[in-house]
């Protein structure tokens, strides 16, 4: 089975769990093969949390989940060296990001103290207790999950470094009547997610992870990506514009897209369908901006700007 065929059935596999999220299962797999983190957002009961446990069980991967509420400690998160009365010593304890997919759950319920204890593991991918510092498993992937900030009372807005972490920003959205009913009738009798299996092992997803890096841009296609980046930092709604971590990571997330779609190199449309989910998080508004605008409806009317490069076997 080729790694098409695997992309497919991960999909095929996660929805006889959640109705309606083929797409949403596909940006996924593109975030973990470009080794980078997401955030799931929208109000509680979507099935964020059911598609990273389905993933995670697709993968083979060890998965440990972080309930964040305010009085969660960023030794909760890290880990911590505890005394042994029996051995009359102190011993590491990691924490629960000793994993393979970190489900950090409504991550904007902790304190800004907690959340900064995800830094250095996103970024680095090894975690620091007292001193001592630890790589993690691989791969590691943080897949968080955030309500609404307007909505939530008790919340902590992400600041714009932790937001500048995350691969991508996906919003959930509600089912449509007929996904929702075909949801009824798969959940009337079983639960769904018992019966996934392995589609993928982690060795698998690392030599995938290190065969995308071969997928090739060419001079047209980096143009036209460094183009939309620059017009973040210039357009009238944006005070702070796409850092260039945001230029890397959207040129990974296009190299994935190319890759799980079989091919070796990346074309205007794969930049186009990633630079929503890549870059509009990374945005700060002006006041200005924020009045009358959204992030994404900024970022949409850049790309609209924009002229696309014409290559063969591109779609406009």
């Amino acid at each position: 089975m080729n790694r098409n065929e695997k992309i497919t059935e991960i999909k095929s596999s996660i929805g006889t769990v959640l109705v309606g999220k083929e797409d949403m299962t596909e940006l996924v797999m593109i975030s973990i093969l470009a080794r980078g983190h997401i955030l799931l957002e929208d109000v509680p009961g979507t099935g964020k949390t059911m598609l990273a446990k389905s993933i995670a069980k697709c993968l083979d991967a060890k998965f440990r989940r972080v309930q964040f509420t305010p009085d969660v400690l960023p030794s909760d998160v890290t880990g911590i060296q505890f005394f042994n009365p029996k051995e009359q010593g102190f011993e590491l304890r990691p924490g629960p990001v000793m994993t393979n997919i970190l489900l950090a759950d409504e991550i904007n319920r902790a304190t800004p103290r907690t959340q900064s204890s995800l830094l250095e593991v996103m970024e680095e991918r090894q975690v620091t207790i007292d001193g001592e510092t630890l790589p993690l498993p691989k791969p590691f992937i943080v897949i968080a999950t955030q309500n609404p900030i307007d909505s939530q009372q008790g919340t902590f807005t992400l600041p714009e470094a932790q937001m500048d972490r995350f691969l991508m920003q996906i919003k959930v959205g509600y089912p449509t009547l007929k996904e929702e009913k075909q949801m009824l009738s798969m959940y009337r009798e079983s639960e769904p997610i018992e019966s996934l299996k392995v589609v993928l092992s982690l060795n698998e997803i690392e030599e995938m992870q290190n065969e995308l890096k071969k997928v090739t841009l060419s001079d047209d296609v980096e143009t036209y990506m460094l183009k939309i980046i620059a017009a973040t930092r210039q357009s009238e709604f944006v005070e702070v514009g796409v850092s260039p971590r945001g230029t890397l990571a959207l040129m990974r997330a296009v190299q994935a897209r190319a890759y799980i779609l079989g091919r070796s190199f990346v074309i205007p449309e794969d930049v186009k369908v990633m630079a929503p989910y890549v870059l509009s998080h990374r945005l700060v508004l002006s006041i200005e901006g924020s009045m009358r605008k959204t992030k994404e409806e900024v970022l949409l009317e850049i790309l609209g700007k924009v002229e696309v490069p014409v290559e063969a076997g591109a779609v406009s």
